[in-house]
């Protein structure tokens, strides 16, 4: 009941939840971290060069927009939202990624993505994957030059240097330090009709024990920080494990039907963008389905559409475009599996 003369509330219980968007941003982030570190260990410094130019440009595009929009600065640029964005498109992007390669990257994600859709919360796509498929539509050759694993060719300063001068240190040509990712390795050399037998034993360096060589323990701290997403109650399990489920039964399937052909399921599960899709791109609460039974369908349909275009598609992993075109499904997922509504009797 009320107390009309102190207009307080008396009747009970009213629990306080201790989430708002901005811990919960900060906590993704933190989970980050080890996958972030591991990164950095095997593909160099050209991830700290992409966070540097990525998160001003974020948090820069975010306020112009609200300034145009005629909304409050200081809400919206502190709840770290800009910042998770900028940060999963710079984890996503290659090592020798150019810095406007970043910035179109970003502001693309944060101007056009999100705010011209009216801001966080009403982006029906991830902001991320939107600026990720932008790019990699728009400058294909610039969005597949990676570093081996663990070559620590390029010094920080050299990185530097070749990010924003496009000059590489004497003697050192761009294909002598670059080459491609192990997924686009078997995709291509499959469509020369070579078999994974023949792919392993001609690039041995290419790959590890699980997946391929470095993108392996990338794939493994990202699994360890999303399992503490998930325990700290930040994301439910639903999503990821319909992702990987539905990943590894897929190529599982493929490969017991060719083994020649088709590699194996923990190849696709530690190489590429799998884990960080899983656990932190997918489960985005904006743009994923919210219903219980349709985070289980949304996910499913995610690493299905990843193994379709890994395997028969233009692209060597996919994640962005199976996140985005299932995006598009979340309504249709949300309003076939809403939960009975309580006291509803058939008749």
């Amino acid at each position: 009941m009320t107390d009309h003369r102190r207009g307080h509330i008396h009747s009970s219980p009213f629990l306080h939840s201790s989430n708002s968007v901005s811990r919960i941003m900060r906590l993704v982030l933190l989970a980050l971290i080890p996958g972030m570190l591991a990164h950095w260990y095997f593909f160099g410094w050209g991830l700290l060069i992409n966070l540097g130019i990525a998160i001003p440009t974020a948090l820069a595009g975010e306020a112009l927009m609200l300034r145009l929009r005629h909304r409050p600065l200081t809400p919206f640029l502190s709840d770290y939202s800009a910042i998770l964005t900028a940060v999963l498109l710079a984890i996503a992007l290659p090592s020798l990624a150019p810095w406007w390669l970043i910035f179109i990257g970003t502001a693309f994600a944060i101007i056009i993505a999100k705010q011209l859709y009216g801001g966080l919360g009403y982006n029906p796509f991830n902001p991320a994957m939107v600026g990720y498929a932008m790019l990699l539509i728009a400058f294909p050759r610039e969005m597949t030059t990676w570093l081996p694993a663990q070559t620590h060719e390029l010094a920080f300063m050299d990185n530097l240097r070749y990010s924003f001068l496009n000059v590489l240190p004497h003697g050192l040509t761009l294909d002598s330090i670059s080459m491609a990712t192990p997924l686009d390795t078997v995709k291509t050399r499959l469509g020369l009709n070579m078999t994974i037998h023949e792919i392993n034993s001609q690039f041995q360096n290419l790959f590890g024990m699980l997946g391929g060589r470095g993108w392996e323990w990338v794939n493994l701290m990202f699994l360890f920080g999303g399992i503490g997403l998930i325990f700290m109650r930040v994301i439910s399990w639903h999503i990821p494990v319909a992702v990987i489920g539905s990943l590894f039964f897929c190529a599982l399937a493929f490969q017991l039907a060719d083994v020649d052909t088709h590699a194996s399921p923990i190849f696709h599960l530690f190489s590429g963008a799998t884990m960080l899709g899983a656990f932190f791109i997918a489960t985005d609460p904006i743009s994923a389905a919210t219903t219980p039974r349709g985070r289980l369908y949304y996910g499913a349909g995610i690493g299905i559409l990843t193994y379709i275009i890994r395997s028969w598609g233009g692209y060597p992993d996919g994640f962005a475009f199976a996140v985005l075109l299932m995006n598009m499904a979340v309504p249709t997922i949300d309003y076939y599996t809403q939960p009975r509504v309580f006291g509803h009797r058939d008749d």
